[in-house]
């Protein structure tokens, strides 16, 4: 089990890496991340819904996403607490009180989980959650220590440096554990170096020594993997970058405050001649060649806020003026005239930016599922997966862009295409849509067409490359001898 000294120390990353290291040897190896708290999930293909770490790591093993890897999944929704998703279904808004109150429901849904998968499997990578050492959450702990007590699994505390303080971060960490926390600590991983480990060999040894376990290995910092992340706490880094060519495209992407599967945006980093940059407020808005509109857990609120910073007015105008305009779930339904929401399940009723004749009713029922269609415009196959409690209508068929194979509206459109929306998560990952959209904005600026994909969107190279690290980094053979392996 890798556990970390915070949050967003690279748990999940390593977790993947050692996932692929074990698959490429030959092992039978899933993942399992008892309780995540994530802004991006994902629709497995019966319809259900887990966080998205867990997702890149059953790729990195091989398998097909299974909701058994990660039972509980809490989705922040601001002031209204966290939607709770377990074993794949919504079961509705909870304030922290509520989990406390559930707690035996959870727990034994996911006791049950991670037995049925570790049934089937000879080797199981598990994944904490935060920091093990918040004295105050430990007992109502379902993800840390007493999950790895549970599964009687080693524990691998890690580290990281890029942020400072790691030798204390670990030692502090080991002080504050009861003595049978301790005893499942196995060892060290030190994470995200910049430069030479071998400046870093007093500390190694005053660690060990303190500690009287191993350090594991120390790994560099990786920044350009492009493997799908679950937080927002990079997003600002991961979405704001240059063209490596000069003919480019600005694309501007709305940083709504509740944020959710941006992952969708992912794809556009690889293109050379993209520039992408996230905005917040009106001043950052300027002239882009086109708007992007995410996802968000909480519509009206992020709508409102949007209002707030004169972003509302600034996409509208820009609208107007011939800039291309694209929502993506909820962001399609910011772009109609009128959300519905009588019991709040996102936020309640509020007008939308009237850019698309849509309105949106919100249902308790969440629809999830992986869909495949066609863009009418393009002609072009498209395909992902829908996860979205509204129901959207339009004035007339002639607005609708996308169906699915069903016949099923997934997408809709203004007259001249400027502006339109889907529900399709995952639709930029199609690398010959993709090309037709970005040829579309440049088309539309007067430069040339590029006509074919300058890149193919997948994660499999970089899984490979994450593991070639963690296989150099760490010592695997040391890794293996604690699994049993």
């Amino acid at each position: 089990m890798l556990q970390g000294t915070a949050s967003n120390v690279g748990k999940s990353l390593l977790a993947t890496g050692l996932c692929r290291v074990l698959k490429q040897d030959g092992v039978n190896v899933a993942p399992f991340k008892a309780q995540n708290m994530a802004l991006n999930s994902f629709v497995t293909a019966d319809g259900l819904e887990m966080g998205r770490s867990q997702v890149t790591q059953a790729a990195a093993c091989g398998l097909a996403p299974d909701v058994r890897m990660n039972p509980l999944l809490l989705k922040p929704m601001g002031g209204q607490g966290c939607q709770v998703v377990l074993e794949g279904k919504s079961i509705g808004a909870w304030a922290a009180d509520d989990q406390a109150g559930q707690r035996q429901l959870l727990e034994s849904t996911i006791d049950r989980c991670y037995a049925s998968l570790a049934s089937e499997y000879d080797a199981i990578v598990l994944e904490g959650a935060g920091s093990p050492a918040e004295v105050n959450l430990k007992d109502r702990d379902l993800v840390n220590m007493a999950m790895a007590r549970k599964a009687q699994s080693p524990v691998v505390l890690v580290g990281d440096i890029d942020r400072g303080g790691v030798f204390a971060a670990l030692l502090g960490t080991m002080m504050i554990f009861d003595e049978w926390e301790r005893d499942l600590v196995a060892g060290f991983i030190i994470n995200r170096l910049h430069g030479d480990s071998a400046g870093l060999k007093p500390a190694l040894d005053y660690i060990e020594e303190r500690c009287q376990r191993p350090v594991f290995g120390v790994l560099p910092y990786l920044g350009d993997l492009q493997l799908p992340e679950e937080d927002g706490v990079s997003f600002r880094a991961r979405y704001n970058k240059s063209a490596l060519q000069r003919d480019s495209v600005d694309v501007a992407i709305i940083e709504l405050p509740h944020l959710s599967n941006f992952t969708d945006l992912d794809p556009l980093v690889i293109e050379p001649d993209v520039s992408l940059r996230t905005v917040a407020h009106i001043r950052e808005l300027g002239t882009p060649d086109a708007v992007i509109i995410p996802g968000s857990k909480n519509t009206a609120a992020d709508l409102k806020a949007l209002g707030a910073v004169g972003l509302v007015e600034g996409i509208r105008n820009l609208a107007n003026n011939g800039c291309v305009v694209v929502g993506i779930c909820a962001g399609m339904q910011m772009l109609g005239s009128r959300l519905q929401d009588g019991d709040a399940v996102e936020g309640g009723d509020a007008c939308g930016l009237g850019l698309l004749p849509l309105q949106t009713t919100m249902r308790q029922e969440k629809s999830l599922m992986q869909t495949v269609g066609r863009h009418i415009p393009s002609g072009l196959p498209v395909s992902g997966y829908e996860i979205h409690h509204g129901e959207s209508v339009s004035t007339g068929d002639e607005h609708i862009s996308i169906v699915s194979d069903g016949g099923g509206a997934l997408g809709y459109a203004s007259r001249d295409g400027a502006v339109w929306g889907t529900y399709l998560h995952g639709i930029f990952d199609s690398d010959d849509f993709r090309r037709w959209f970005l040829d579309d904005l440049r088309t539309r600026r007067g430069m040339s067409p590029v006509g074919k994909s300058f890149r193919t969107y997948g994660i499999e190279p970089a899984l490979d490359q994450l593991a070639d690290s963690v296989r150099h980094h760490l010592d695997i053979a040391q890794v293996y001898q604690v699994m049993g392996l």
